[in-house]
């Protein structure tokens, strides 16, 4: 017994294991679109999978991927279009789970004005803001209505978007979130209307995924990562306002109507299984951006996405 008793002595005086601590680099300012992360953090999930976590908003939106690859960081909030492009760059970068697994880009015009159909483009302006895929997914959508990039003028409006429509510089814009602009053009009284990309001959794929340096990641922790986020998915799904309420006392920018509305559109686009994926959807996007000359050749999916589960 006195043995039993010196060794339950010893347990409680040694220290508690440290958690392990991760920097997460948000895509850009915290918004619906990041409710799991949040929830994860706010209701104690990483907590309970030993992770410290640290959320940091992205000074620049273009930077994120590039720190992960540099060592800076381990996980960052990414674009999947975007990350096939930053593999043939040479980044060391690859997909270990998933946000948003839906589209979330649109080519979004006036619901009152002139363009009721991507064919009334021809000879018309469309605003963007990031240069690369936003070309490739353009001109996929408009070549089912005939139309080609030489048939329209691309203006550059960097973040301005629904504001460049409504005031009309331009007649469309493509790269416009439906969870966030429509709702915006909504509540300032000008109704805009989305032609949903997917849905017009570009391959559906995952909005937002969570990205990391393959020769630097821990597989283990980012598996308890994705376990959390996937916990707080739960939560969000099964009692959506009062993880909306928790969401929002975060921070005074998050509590209007704006973030109210968009919380309840990106709700149902949430990764249910964050660190499952398919397979063919990303063999399928790498084969569009060729075909839309964007990339040279095509790399393995193994190159783009991993299962950090597998053993």
């Amino acid at each position: 017994m006195r043995h039993l008793l010196i060794a339950l002595a010893m347990l409680v005086a040694l220290p508690a294991q440290a958690a392990d601590k991760v920097t997460l680099l948000l895509d850009w300012f915290v918004n619906p679109d990041h409710g799991p992360i949040i929830i994860a953090e706010e209701n104690g999930y990483f907590a309970d999978v030993d992770l410290e976590v640290e959320i940091v908003p992205p000074a620049d939106p273009s930077l994120p991927p590039r720190l992960v690859a540099a060592g800076q960081a381990e996980l960052a909030v990414s674009y999947q279009p975007q990350l096939h492009l930053q593999v043939h760059e040479g980044l060391p970068l690859v997909r270990v789970g998933t946000l948003v697994a839906t589209p979330l880009n649109c080519l979004l015009v006036l619901e009152d004005g002139p363009i009721a159909s991507p064919a009334d483009l021809k000879g018309k302006k469309i605003g963007f803001s990031v240069a690369g895929v936003e070309e490739a997914v353009l001109s996929a959508l408009l070549g089912k209505y005939g139309v080609t990039l030489d048939d329209i003028e691309l203006v550059n409006v960097n973040f301005s978007l629904s504001p460049s429509l409504m005031s009309g510089q331009v007649d469309a814009v493509i790269g416009a979130f439906r969870n966030f602009e429509l709702n915006q053009m909504d509540i300032e009284g000008v109704p805009g209307r989305c032609f949903y990309i997917e849905e017009e001959g570009v391959p559906p794929y995952d909005e937002l995924i969570y990205v990391a340096n393959p020769e630097l990641m821990d597989r283990e922790v980012i598996t308890r990562f994705l376990d959390a986020t996937e916990k707080a998915t739960q939560f969000i799904v099964n009692n959506p306002e009062k993880a909306w309420e928790i969401f929002a006392a975060t921070a005074p920018e998050l509590q209007d109507e704006l973030n109210a509305r968009a919380w309840v559109d990106t709700l149902p686009r949430f990764a249910l299984r964050p660190a499952g994926f398919d397979h063919g959807r990303y063999a399928r996007f790498e084969a569009f951006l060729q075909e839309q000359g964007l990339i040279p050749s095509l790399n393995p999916v193994s190159a783009i996405s991993v299962d950090v589960t597998a053993e």
